[in-house]
């Protein structure tokens, strides 16, 4: 049976929740595989609307047990109001499963986080100030807090001392920031603790158990392609690996126990933060945009840059995540449009780039090579199939699967959860 691997392919915000909802009545455990509570996605439930940041879509289906993998790193505190947040609203949370080897994002990563981002200036990345990028950077520096040590009073209170020693020196020289302390933060760590151990297991050998056993499985990535840390637009890139690779290292799942790679894709493109974006719209057409999409962050609140559709992105996200399927979403925010330009390639200084350029400063510099389409008029919610679309709609996502290089699965045409269109079915 499928493990199945479900990536952003542009730079975040594309409707993940939603293809994961819909794939997900067919499997029995979703995964996250990386980043924090920096991602946010929106599962829309007839009248009920559910904003996710750190849980799996997976946790709004019964039947699903939804998993939060070791290349996640967790702040306990979110994740409890995540939860209570859900449980008030009548969903079940007591199947979640949590990486034991997960990283755990501490108080002072968030202060780090903060301080750190003033400090750039005009240089800052643009991060949500959650502290997702110090926790990442602790776990690469081999002094990061995992899940487990939760649960061993004096073994943690080395390890926040061991971590700490270096950062209260930056807090109190180069910021003129208070020192941390270590028995309090040791307290507090170990009090959360307590209320996650429940939730606590092996969870690599919980999924590759699954596996075995003939169950379907789902790969649920945060943030996007575009946002990968070795193959995004770096250094304006979150700090984990939410390519499809990502999803073996982020949940201890070995590659051959993928059979589908599904990216999910804008009908236009939206990012968030700073960073090169080079079909970006600065006039009335990206306004219109972010209004008719609701381009606003789940879990910031901040307004979506906005701009049209770019398939040199979507070709790169093809080829690095080795996709197999394209879910297209929101093609109902074009409604109305005369004429909708699709970048097919960039201009560096005078030069034709088809493919995505290596070098960031020649990314930078990229200008957008349009071709135009006709656009419709008519209301394609309604739509139930492929042929019901209009003929000047099904032309526009024809040349998106010709220009992407990867077939189009499903189109969402909608916000609600029946407002979808699958051609050919996501899962084997």
């Amino acid at each position: 049976m499928p493990g199945i691997v479900l990536i952003g392919a542009q730079w975040g915000d594309e409707g993940k929740g939603k293809a994961t909802d819909l794939i997900g009545t067919k499997v029995d455990y979703v995964a996250r595989f990386n980043g924090g509570n920096n991602a946010g996605h929106t599962v829309v439930v007839g009248d009920e609307s559910y904003a996710l940041h750190l849980l799996p879509s997976g946790i709004i289906s019964p039947n699903v047990t939804p998993v939060i993998g070791n290349g996640v790193v967790v702040d306990p505190e979110v994740l409890f109001e995540e939860i209570d947040g859900l449980e008030s609203r009548g969903v079940d949370c007591s199947r979640l499963l949590v990486s034991e080897a997960a990283h755990v994002i501490a108080p002072y990563h968030r202060t780090l986080d903060k301080v750190t981002e003033r400090f750039l200036g005009k240089h800052k990345i643009g991060t949500t100030g959650r502290g997702i990028g110090p926790a990442y950077a602790d776990k690469i520096n081999r002094v990061g807090i995992r899940v487990h040590d939760l649960f061993n009073a004096k073994h943690l209170r080395d390890k926040v001392e061991a971590s700490l020693h270096q950062k209260n020196l930056m807090l109190v020289k180069l910021y003129n920031r208070r020192a941390v302390d270590v028995d309090q933060t040791t307290d507090e760590l170990l009090a959360l603790g307590e209320r996650l151990k429940p939730y606590v297991a092996n969870t690599s050998l919980v999924l590759n158990k699954a596996l075995d056993e003939g169950k379907n499985v789902l790969f649920e990535g945060g943030q996007a392609t575009m946002l990968d840390v070795d193959h995004g637009t770096y250094p304006f890139v979150t700090s984990s690996n939410p390519t499809a690779g990502g999803a073996c290292t982020g949940t201890g799942v070995g590659p051959t126990r993928i059979n589908r790679v599904i990216g999910v894709a804008k009908a236009y493109i939206t990012r968030v933060g700073e960073g090169p974006f080079p079909t970006e719209l600065f006039d009335e057409s990206g306004d219109w945009l972010r209004e008719q999409g609701h381009e606003y962050g789940v879990t910031t609140g901040r307004p979506r840059r906005c701009g049209w559709a770019d398939t040199v992105v979507n070709r790169y996200a093809a080829r690095v995540n080795g996709l197999t399927d394209i879910v297209l979403t929101k093609l109902d925010v074009l409604t109305g449009l005369k004429e909708i330009p699709i970048c097919v390639a960039y201009d560096v200084d005078g030069e034709r780039h088809d493919e995505m350029p290596t070098d960031q400063a020649a990314f930078t510099a990229a200008k957008p090579i349009y071709e135009t389409m006709p656009g419709w008029t008519e209301d394609i919610s309604t739509c139930h199939s492929f042929d019901e679309l209009p003929a000047t709609c099904q032309a526009y996502v024809k040349r998106l699967e010709e220009l992407s290089g990867c077939r189009i699965s499903a189109i969402g045409t909608g916000p609600q959860r029946d407002h979808i269109i699958q051609i050919n079915s996501l899962i084997d």
